[in-house]
């Protein structure tokens, strides 16, 4: 990170919040993608996408699956190939997942600069739980060290220097699934933990999602408008937007 903080250098950006709750994994794809073709053209300003998942395991481009899963095959999990990078991850329930839609063209053009700022943004959004999230050199995501335990995981794509995938936010779940059925993120012998394992009692992803739309704000330079959400994710399944992603 360079020694100005993100977001800090101008005026805040005008930019789109959907707070969801739990939203089966390919459907949040499909609302990313057609959020991305909308925000290429300039048809909506940048949309963040906070929400959970039930219980599935995601394949990145980097992913080894011979060496990579042991899903048990009484498992109550998806598996999903996409094309973020990075390797294999869990998401589950008691997991906050973040999808920045954002135009790279108004942040910096810098896609190693993005992934440090959404470090940052979720070493902001620990802080106030008491929790100091670090980085570790050649590693991505947010960790606890001493030992290291990993929090918090990122995996992005870029197209057209709009972003889709984000982050994934270990708030109150059952971490067994990271070491049990997957090599999560292709890290043998890694230890994951979460915010209310670190604090000592239980934690809701509701209680989170306010720090984690400051930090996003505060680093990106974002005022976020949240949207309202009763008519679910088919808010942004006009035909036109779905055009505009498959450009």
């Amino acid at each position: 990170m360079s020694d100005s903080k993100p977001g800090r250098a101008m005026a805040a950006r005008g930019g789109y919040l959907l707070q969801l709750g739990q939203v089966p994994y390919r459907d949040a794809w499909d609302l990313q993608r057609s959020l991305a073709g909308a925000v290429s053209q300039g048809a909506v300003p940048d949309t963040v996408i906070l929400l959970e998942h039930p219980p599935v395991v995601t394949l990145g481009r980097r992913t080894d699956e011979s060496a990579e899963l042991h899903i048990p095959e009484d498992a109550d999990v998806e598996l999903v190939e996409t094309n973020r990078g990075g390797k294999s991850t869990f998401h589950g329930p008691g997991q906050l997942v973040c999808y920045p839609i954002l135009d790279l063209k108004r942040h910096g053009r810098d896609v190693k600069q993005y992934v440090r700022n959404l470090e940052e943004a979720l070493i902001r959004t620990v802080e106030p739980f008491g929790l100091t999230g670090e980085r570790i050199d050649g590693l991505t995501g947010v960790w606890l060290t001493r030992p290291p335990r990993k929090l918090a995981s990122i995996g992005v794509h870029v197209s057209r220097w709009v972003t889709t995938h984000g982050y994934a936010l270990n708030v109150d779940l059952d971490p067994a699934p990271f070491t049990e059925w997957i090599t999560a993120c292709g890290l043998e012998d890694a230890m994951f933990t979460t915010i209310a394992r670190e604090v000592g009692r239980p934690v809701t992803v509701d209680e989170v999602r306010p720090q984690a739309v400051k930090a996003l704000e505060d680093v990106f330079g974002l005022e976020l408008e949240e949207l309202p959400a009763d008519e679910g994710i088919g808010l942004w399944s006009q035909p036109v937007h779905t055009e505009l992603a498959a450009q």
